[in-house]
């Protein structure tokens, strides 16, 4: 194979006809170029130069194979470059995925962030709830996924990822505006059992925590409708047609009364999985901007709920 080194000192030594010279130009004695040219022959099966005591005259083969190896040199300088490049994280690609509600409260900004730091990189998102996305973490189709857990419903993620916490979204009832309680900064749980409510479908981590959530205030609730969207949640009680629990990324601006859970405050944690052999330099950077994103967020949370 052709050493890309001897193809370069082969290049100047066709260029100034001289060993001495080439080796000036690239910081070599004129030994060491002549002990390259002569691997470099060696390599090729076949003379590169005429030798004299006071000159090496190039070979027509010499003449050519400088001038074929310029554009294969520039491609491995470029790759060179490009490899550099994804090594400090200026370039290569970043697959995130995240749920609905993060997507539109959180990833936006880092997003952004991202590739305010680094713009020649390539950064990708998709969404999907955290069983949807875990398995292409785990196959690192993903580099990282945004996923959340109930201290109600709390799971266990697998031994191979790493787990960091994000932000804790504090849990709290959405009333209607006309809703007897309804203004009323916290409300016990229990005042709402004959109220109809409105959940997440019946297999989601909301809804089994909603479920145990009564059951510690001592009522199963009655649960009217259902959906995934916590924007339709939102405007059903809007409308009057039952209560809801918001996690904290999920409450709205206007339309409902917020207020918190007397007692016990539980919440849903969002944490950021990836895989430990995960070394894709723009991973740091995108959970740095993740963490940064959330404190954000969860600063406003850190006050008594607002009226709405």
């Amino acid at each position: 194979m052709l050493n890309p080194i001897h193809l370069r000192t082969l290049q100047e030594c066709v260029r100034t006809g001289s060993f001495a010279e080439a080796g000036r130009v690239l910081g070599y004695t004129a030994s060491a170029v002549s002990q390259q040219m002569v691997l470099l022959e060696r390599a090729v099966g076949a003379p590169l130069f005429e030798r004299s005591a006071r000159s090496a005259r190039s070979t027509a083969l010499a003449v050519r194979l400088a001038d074929r190896s310029r554009d294969a040199l520039g491609a491995l300088d470029s790759l060179e470059r490009e490899v550099r490049a994804m090594v400090a994280g200026e370039e290569g690609s970043l697959r995130l995925a995240s749920f609905a509600t993060a997507n539109a409260r959180v990833l936006p900004d880092v997003l952004a962030a991202v590739v305010a730091e680094r713009p020649s990189a390539e950064v990708q998102l998709d969404e999907g709830e955290p069983d949807e996305v875990l398995g292409d973490v785990l196959e690192g189709v993903l580099d990282a996924a945004v996923v959340f857990e109930y201290d109600l419903d709390p799971r266990q993620w697998p031994i191979e990822l790493c787990v960091e916490e994000l932000m804790a979204e504090p849990l709290r009832l959405a009333l209607p505006e006309t809703h007897r309680l309804a203004g009323a900064p916290e409300v016990e749980l229990r005042e709402l059992a004959g109220d109809a409510w409105i959940s997440t479908r019946q297999d989601t981590a909301g809804a089994r925590a909603l479920v145990r959530l009564a059951a510690a205030a001592g009522f199963v609730p009655r649960i009217t409708f259902r959906s995934n969207d916590y924007s339709v949640i939102r405007d059903l009680v809007a409308r009057d047609l039952g209560v809801a629990v918001l996690p904290g990324l999920a409450i709205p601006d206007d339309h409902v009364r917020i207020s918190r859970i007397a007692g016990w405050q539980p919440h849903r944690r969002v944490k950021a999985l990836y895989r430990k052999q995960n070394t894709n330099p723009l991973l740091p950077i995108a959970l740095e901007c993740l963490a940064k994103s959330c404190a954000q967020v969860a600063n406003g949370w850190h006050a008594e709920p607002r009226e709405h």
